[in-house]
């Protein structure tokens, strides 16, 4: 693909004659692209901007690129997408659904119908699904507002920013204790506010051991101002000093207009969802891999980035597997 010209791969994606589209413009739909796109598939993206760590300050634990922006990295893998002919197209997904295609008498044709919002159509024999997930946070005032900054999940993304400083957990199951041992390796000055949430006698013994100090009462909000947050409003009114807090968020994964291809999904033990996937991204949906965090949602940018080349390389195997069945038939009549 890398010999012909980018507009021409345009005019065959506008028509959808296309081996992959990738639904999902981030590290692992872009990775996956640059993975088929180097193996000569064409290839498009359906980006539709709207990045799962936007709001962060940079990207972490990612090895080469520690510290760089979401968008400047989103930018660049772009770039590298295009330099070997992928197409990049800014769009939602309406529907994705599969065509009526008998693939052994007609190994070349496309497999599905992907339709945006805008009324374009595109056809592909394999679809790559990284569309991410999206964070449902606790309906708490001021957490939604300084999420990705004052407001973080984890420690490993975000944990070196806020470290030595006062934090606060914010509890939504017992599962929040781990995260607080998590945090309590950053900081000596940590507070578990339980907001209600059961508390085991190991749990309390492991966070007092810790040093971790337990607030039981509700919680009427989380405070800011033009430096950040400032601390936690107790439901009686009482105000806790906190420079910053981590809440675990529940992770559903982002399948809007995916319906009909009918991915199976399971639920994870600390709530939320993942698509249910096996080697490589591959699903119970003949055609499909899925990659990131639609389907690992505690993976960071670089675990996702991997997920989704490991998945490209997949398709194109899948691929060249189905094109050479193909010519042995030709070959043989």
């Amino acid at each position: 693909m890398t010999d012909r010209p980018a507009n021409e791969l345009s005019d065959r994606a506008s028509e959808g004659d296309v081996d992959v589209v990738v639904i999902g413009g981030g590290a692992a739909g872009l990775s996956g692209a640059l993975m088929l796109a180097r193996s000569r598939r064409s290839v498009v993206v359906v980006d539709d901007g709207m990045p799962r760590n936007a709001p962060a300050a940079g990207v972490h634990g990612l090895l080469g690129r520690e510290g760089t922006p979401p968008g400047e990295l989103l930018r660049t893998g772009r770039e590298e997408v295009r330099s070997y002919g992928g197409v990049v197209v800014t769009g939602t997904v309406r529907s994705a659904d599969p065509l009526d295609v008998a693939s052994n008498d007609h190994p070349r044709a496309a497999r599905f119908a992907v339709r945006l919002t805008d009324g374009r159509e595109l056809r592909a024999r394999r679809l790559l699904v990284a569309t991410g997930v999206r964070d449902l946070l606790p309906d708490v005032p001021g957490l939604a507002e300084n999420w990705g900054r004052g407001v973080v999940h984890c420690p490993y993304c975000h944990g070196w920013e806020v470290r030595d400083q006062p934090i606060g957990i914010i509890a939504t199951g017992e599962h929040s204790v781990h995260q607080a041992l998590l945090f309590r390796q950053l900081t000596d000055d940590l507070i578990y506010f339980a907001r209600g949430t059961a508390l085991s006698e190991d749990a309390r013994a492991r966070l007092d051991a810790r040093g971790v100090g337990i607030v039981e009462h509700g919680m009427a909000a989380v405070e800011s101002g033009a430096g950040g947050i400032t601390g936690v409003r107790l439901s009686d009114g009482r105000f806790v000093p906190r420079a910053a807090v981590a809440v675990a968020s529940t992770m559903e994964p982002r399948l809007d207009g995916l319906d009909g291809l009918g991915l199976p999904t399971e639920e994870l033990p600390t709530g939320g969802r993942r698509v249910i996937t096996g080697m490589a991204g591959t699903t119970a949906v003949a055609g499909v891999w899925v990659a990131g965090n639609t389907t690992d949602p505690g993976a960071q940018v670089g675990a996702a980035a991997a997920g989704g080349a490991l998945a490209g390389a997949h398709i194109n195997a899948d691929l060249v597997s189905e094109e050479a069945d193909r010519a042995v038939r030709l070959t043989a009549r």
